[in-house]
């Protein structure tokens, strides 16, 4: 039996990221995921590292195989961005919403998702916390999706919840006792 392609790439996606991240909800054209984790560093240092995707983003979450191909830039209309070989590129997202040390938001459906007539929202919010920062970032999926929702959506929060620790350790890790 062949399997998809979108199946065997979430799969291979899934195979090497922890699952710490939560599936909000699941609805028939879509799903929400959230998760929280705590960086030890201001909230402004935190975005610097944020819109810095080349530092933190997960190689085997990138169509080029590198993430040093990948730029944001953090301003309304901004494009998350991968060079391709031989001049070809890939728009991930488009930044919606850019408040420096406070909220980034991108729309824009990732990865495999692509492929399918979904919009996305991604969002992560800073907030300070301590000595360091409350990081939240959701995900919000919605549209007609090639795979059941509530099957789809623990595998994008697993791949997501990898960015999301990714982005954990590259501003700072998490403070003590969080």
């Amino acid at each position: 039996m062949k399997l998809p392609l979108t199946l065997v790439v979430i799969g291979a996606l899934i195979i090497a990221s922890p699952s710490v991240a939560e599936v909000r909800e699941t609805q028939q054209n879509g799903f929400t995921i959230e998760t929280t984790v705590m960086a030890d560093a201001s909230p402004a240092a935190v975005y610097r590292k944020l819109v810095k995707v080349a530092g933190w983003w997960d190689h085997a979450h990138t169509w080029s195989g590198s993430a040093g191909n990948l730029r944001l830039w953090p301003e309304a209309g901004g494009c998350f961005c991968e060079k391709l070989a031989h001049n070809g590129s890939v728009e991930h997202a488009r930044v919606i919403f850019a408040q420096p040390g406070k909220m980034l938001r991108l729309e824009g459906a990732l990865g495999p998702l692509q492929d399918m007539a979904v919009s996305a929202v991604l969002t992560f919010s800073l907030a300070p916390d301590g000595s360091g920062t409350r990081i939240k970032m959701t995900y919000r999926v919605a549209g007609s999706l090639t795979m059941d929702p509530a099957k789809l959506a623990p595998l994008v929060d697993q791949v997501m919840a990898t960015q999301l620790g990714r982005l954990r350790s590259f501003a700072g890790g998490a403070p003590p006792g969080h």
